[in-house]
């Protein structure tokens, strides 16, 4: 099977990674990729939101699956234009149309989805410059801190956490101004949730459901969770915590729940859901969807997924789900993210990479990275290499990614060193 994977990051060469190990793959193509994917598929110089050049390209090379990694091509509608090019007709494509999308893409609608369907998530307000004396009203009328989200999509920087009253006041009125473009001319204004952070993951047919199982990811730069966040600094799946009682008030109170919700909304969802909860003394609370898998989370899901991934694809596509098998490894997967020296603020681009291939026991996914005119792997984002590990437990695991963590090099590289630390007590 011909098969084409959009995106570039880490999630999607995990992807790519655990595609290139069926042996019905016959040929994988990777849209734009980077240096890493270069190894196990071929990379195509086109971006994830070039539908005309996509489906130009699917027709060319008789492409039979697209599989569409990354929120913004989604949310812009590529399912819905793939679908009306009456060249493709019988192409399969994992990842939701525009219907599904918006489930990310607004958090006003996300927010409505969950309070129509009995979805446990925090009592919010939506705020425009029309009615924002009640966005004030609401902040006034909660405990702090105060949790303001920009409705639309904002590259993982538009939402703020303020423990000030007024000082969340001007960023309402910052955000409505401008700050964050059109995705904050409206606000979600939400009452804090208490508890601990958990990513849980499933895909669906729109009819099936598997759950991917859950992970923990670190978004803050500094160690003991200080600093600016940033798009993730490490992950460890599954999470300690998550136990057999808890996994199943996740699937009764929140993943069933939202599958049925597709079919009673009528939305024809194909793909992954990302499911951001907190824990709240053992009861899910949804913080947020995401419409695709998180990263660097997919760096340790992908690793634990013992059955074939294109095989699962395939199903999810042609809505059978059901017939296929399904199996996640028990065993813990951690990873520690490498990120270029300023990140993330402003950082450098083009620094030489050496060490990947002195990783043993580890596997290194590529997020931020590119090939260099002459041949060398270089630095090409912020988020540069995350180091997945396996291990009996989380401590093994966090041991061999540190271990070869230290053989990669790059100029200004950093990583944090605590990532775990807070799930220890948890550990038998």
């Amino acid at each position: 099977m011909k098969v084409l994977l959009l995106g570039s990051g880490g999630r999607e060469h995990a992807i790519a990674w655990k595609l290139a190990q069926s042996p019905k793959l016959d040929k994988l193509y990777i849209a734009p990729g980077n240096a890493g994917m270069a190894s196990v598929g071929e990379i195509v110089n086109i971006s994830v939101n070039d539908f005309p050049a996509i489906a130009g390209f699917i027709f060319e090379k008789g492409i039979e699956l697209v599989i569409v990694g990354p929120e913004d091509p989604l949310v812009n509608g590529v399912r819905n234009y793939l679908e009306a090019d009456e060249r493709l007709q019988g192409l399969m494509i994992v990842g939701p149309g525009k219907d599904g999308a918006i489930l990310e893409g607004s958090k006003d609608f996300a927010k409505e989805f969950m309070f129509r369907h009995g979805i446990p998530t925090a009592k919010y307000v939506t705020v425009t410059p029309q009615n924002i004396d009640e966005g004030v009203d609401f902040l006034k009328s909660v405990q702090p801190p105060y949790v303001l989200k920009a409705d639309g999509l904002a590259a993982g920087k538009g939402v703020l956490i303020l423990d000030n009253l007024d000082e969340a006041i001007q960023e309402l009125n910052s955000m409505l101004g401008g700050k964050f473009g059109k995705a904050s001319a409206r606000v979600v204004i939400e009452e804090c949730l208490k508890g601990i952070e958990i990513s849980v993951f499933a895909i669906t047919d729109g009819i099936n459901y598997r759950i991917l199982g859950s992970a923990k990811d670190y978004k803050r730069i500094g160690e003991n969770d200080e600093g600016l966040n940033t798009g993730g600094m490490g992950a460890v799946s599954p999470v300690p915590f998550a136990d057999e009682e808890f996994n199943k008030r996740v699937e009764e109170r929140v993943v069933r729940p939202t599958i049925e919700g597709f079919k009673k909304d009528g939305i024809d969802y194909k793909g992954f859901v990302f499911f951001g909860l907190m824990n709240d003394n053992g009861n899910p609370q949804v913080i947020e969807y995401n419409v695709r898998m998180g990263d660097p989370e997919t760096e340790v899901v992908m690793p634990r997924l013992k059955s074939d991934l294109l095989d699962i694809m395939v199903a999810t596509a042609k809505g059978e789900l059901d017939k296929v098998p399904f199996e996640m490894d028990e065993r813990t997967c951690t990873t520690v993210m490498m990120v270029s020296g300023g990140y993330p603020g402003d950082y450098e681009k083009g620094k030489v990479i050496t060490g990947c291939d002195e990783v043993e026991e580890s596997i290194p996914f590529h997020a931020g990275t590119k090939f260099n005119d002459r041949g060398e792997v270089v630095t090409n984002g912020g988020r540069v290499i995350a180091v997945s590990s396996f291990g009996q437990s989380m401590q093994e695991a966090l041991a061999k990614s540190y271990a070869n963590v230290a053989k990669i090099s790059f100029e200004g590289a950093y990583y944090r060193r605590d990532i775990g630390k807070d799930l220890l007590k948890y550990c038998k």
